[in-house]
């Protein structure tokens, strides 16, 4: 974890130097984010809304929370309507040869990024990257969407939206509370009353709940996969073949999916997290004992996947949310 996370979520003793620090540019990006805001709510900036329903799923915080699990419950909730959904993201670190970006079958991790790759694996539906959120909007209808999901881009205002959806990591929250660059925060938390749904990623962690009507999701996972193969085994038979495993996370915050590992009773030999959306490299994994499996998340093996060995595997995950919060959301998507 990075010097600047510690502070932002562990209260690391270098907050009292850190933190006074950056409090003023903080204060700068309050007053630009009020007014970018603003300037929208006017009218002085020109926001489109595109022909069919869109839902965007973001957060007010920066790092990994689960986003992308809900996205992919999306999808199955729009197709148990009938509806045909397609998804848009900015592709964060993507290198395609040109914006709007459609993926397809052929598209890498390094022209799309690894979580539209690792959507488009799991789901089989049009995505589409690009900053422009709302060319990205416009490519999908072409493909014959009825729904648009945003993974992401619960700040980019320029495109209107139907249902907000903002997901909170349980278990870090909101760190200190402050504003980037001194906090983690893109928006304050009065932000979370003007969504449609707060999903709780986790949210037993917390003994008070963050907002009255919030919703509470777990990753659960059923399944290891082998890298090279595709071969899938129940999380049970595995841990009865492996006793011992290795694993490394490059994800917004790795310490999740290792509790994830040892809540499915997995025994870790060592641990090894790494920034998100890191690019991996073979020689990341220089020490690694190839007798032992070695276990990442989904994301990292889009990555992963071309210089894979053997013993690797990867542990896919599905949000779960209660089945009557779970009714609430497919009604409003319903009545949409």
């Amino acid at each position: 974890m990075r010097l600047i996370e510690k502070v932002w979520f562990n209260s690391h003793p270098a907050k009292w130097l850190i933190v006074p620090l950056l409090l003023p540019l903080s204060g700068l990006f309050f007053l630009l984010s009020h007014f970018r805001r603003l300037c929208y709510a006017l009218g002085v900036f020109k926001s489109y809304r595109v022909t069919k329903p869109v839902i965007v799923v973001g957060n007010i915080g920066v790092g990994g929370n689960g986003k992308t699990p809900i996205i992919v419950l999306l999808v199955e909730l729009c197709r148990e309507l009938g509806l045909t959904p397609g998804v848009i993201s900015r592709g964060y670190g993507s290198k395609a040869p040109h914006y709007p970006y459609l993926l397809s079958d052929n598209s890498s991790s390094i022209e799309a990024g690894d979580e539209p790759v690792l959507i488009y694996q799991r789901c089989r539906v049009p995505i589409v990257i690009g900053s422009d959120r709302v060319a990205n909007s416009a490519l999908l209808l072409e493909q014959g969407c009825d729904i648009i999901l945003a993974d992401d881009g619960l700040q980019h205002y320029r495109l209107q939206r139907d249902i907000e959806l903002i997901v909170v990591d349980g278990k870090r929250l909101f760190g200190n509370g402050l504003l980037l660059p001194s906090g983690p925060l893109r928006e304050g938390l009065w932000r979370l009353k003007t969504a449609n749904f707060v999903i709780v990623n986790g949210a037993e962690s917390h003994n008070t709940p963050i907002i009255a009507d919030e919703i509470s999701m777990e990753l659960k996972a059923e399944f290891v996969c082998h890298l090279l193969t595709g071969e899938r085994r129940l999380v049970s038979d595995f841990i009865k073949e492996y006793s011992l495993i290795n694993a490394i996370a490059g994800i917004g915050s790795p310490e999740r999916f290792f509790t994830t590992l040892h809540e499915e009773k997995f025994d870790l030999n060592s641990c090894q997290g790494f920034i998100d959306h890191h690019k991996f490299t073979l020689s990341d994994f220089d020490g690694y004992s190839e007798t032992l499996p070695l276990l990442m998340t989904e994301k990292d093996a889009v990555k992963c996947q071309s210089f894979a060995k053997d013993n690797w595997w990867y542990l896919p995950v599905n949000a779960v949310i209660p089945e009557n919060q779970l009714s609430q959301l497919k009604t409003k998507i319903n009545n949409l």
